[in-house]
């Protein structure tokens, strides 16, 4: 089976989280990725542990699978021209090093690119390369500054604080825009015949994804807070407690909240005018909340998801992420994959393709374990 990106280089100088990120959705599509690691630590995230796997640290496990590693010393002259050549060779080259940090060693973007000029050169930065060059760029911190924090957590009524994501999600949604950047430039070669310098950093794909948070904020001048599981523009749209712990509740629409008010034993609650309509509610939300909590109290969560998911009304229970991936499995979305030789299970490519789908997924490698079919690669002449 031919994957999408069959036949490409790729040339990944990336380390941590979203640049093997992004290569390792390229490399899921069927990319050639070959990872260059300093010899002996290799990246960052294999000493990140626990967790531990037999290999290194499961946090470099989770971003580098279906890639080959090398073991590559840019300040050692030898080893600086084979990284210099695989960069000839390649046909996408990933790198997130301090802006202007590569120029010394001629892989830079105008280096690249003047000997290999198809290159599409993605880098990626926290705070981009013009006035926030010199600025480390750590999802927390970007997390922080770019404003996340200001809108997760307990509100501030409740003595709440700010909170960052579960999971470095700025990192993620970088590595995405990463990866929509750089196939967006190799398809953009298919016409030009040229490559191009695709930029992103963690605090423009941060303010990206605040999408209706970013927009009331621009249409009001008001910044929003922190308001816990509820949301800014939608009740009831957050946690609400059930007879034994709390109850997910999203009513997008009045339809759905009059089946809910239905289901609860009490449809006056959709005719009461603080609660008839969506915007009611939401200016009146404290009122719903002590409302549905008091009818939701007679019965234990997982009845009320039973009722009200038979009724149309979207509900769940809240779980822990053994409960995420067991509810894939048994809604046939296969989320777990064997990258074999007794090594932990990966999470699936994201993605179905009804023509190419992805397939092949192989273990990710210990350090330097392919370094030298690489090197005999790179030392040997272009056919």
């Amino acid at each position: 089976m031919t994957l999408p990106l069959d036949g490409l280089i790729v040339a990944d100088f990336s380390r941590v989280l979203a640049g093997p990120y992004a290569t390792t959705m390229l490399a899921d599509l069927g990319a050639r990725v070959i990872k260059v690691e300093r010899p002996g630590s290799g990246d960052d995230t294999r000493s990140w542990g626990p967790p531990w796997t037999d290999n290194t640290a499961s946090y470099f496990e989770s971003a580098n699978r279906n890639k080959e590693s090398v073991g590559l010393d840019l300040g050692n002259a030898d080893d600086l021209v084979l990284a210099r050549e695989l960069a000839h060779r390649a046909d996408v080259f990933v790198e997130n090093f301090r802006p202007g940090a590569l120029g010394k060693f001629g892989l830079d973007y105008e280096s690249v690119q003047r000997a290999n000029p198809g290159i599409v050169y993605c880098s990626i930065s926290g705070f981009g390369s013009g006035g926030g060059a010199h600025l480390p760029g750590y999802d927390f911190l970007v997390q922080a500054v770019g404003g996340l924090m200001s809108i997760t957590g307990d509100p501030d009524a409740a003595g709440g604080t700010p909170m960052k994501s579960g999971v470095a999600l700025v990192d993620v949604l970088t590595g995405k825009d990463a990866t929509i950047g750089t196939l967006a430039a190799l398809h953009a070669r298919h016409t030009t015949g040229r490559g191009q310098h695709v930029e992103v950093n963690l605090l423009s794909s941060l303010l990206a994804s605040l999408v209706n948070q970013a927009s009331g904020y621009l249409a009001t001048g008001n910044a929003p807070g922190r308001l816990g599981n509820a949301h800014p523009s939608i009740a009831p749209y957050e946690l609400l407690p059930a007879g034994d712990g709390p109850l997910a509740i999203a009513c997008g629409n009045d339809g759905q909240f009059r089946k809910l008010a239905s289901v609860l034993g009490n449809e006056s609650l959709a005719d009461d005018p603080r609660f008839a309509t969506n915007a009611a509610r939401v200016q009146h939300r404290p009122a719903l909340a002590e409302a549905l909590g008091a009818l939701l109290a007679a019965e234990p969560a997982e009845r009320w998801v039973e009722q009200l998911l038979a009724a149309g009304v979207p509900a769940g229970s809240v779980g822990s992420i053994a409960d995420g991936f067991a509810l894939a499995e048994r809604l046939g979305l296969e989320p777990l994959i064997d990258v074999g030789e007794g090594r932990p299970a990966q999470v699936r490519h994201p993605i179905s393709y009804s023509d190419t789908p992805v397939t092949t997924y192989v273990a990710p490698p210990r350090l330097a374990e392919h370094d030298q079919r690489i090197r005999d690669w790179l030392q040997q002449e272009e056919s």
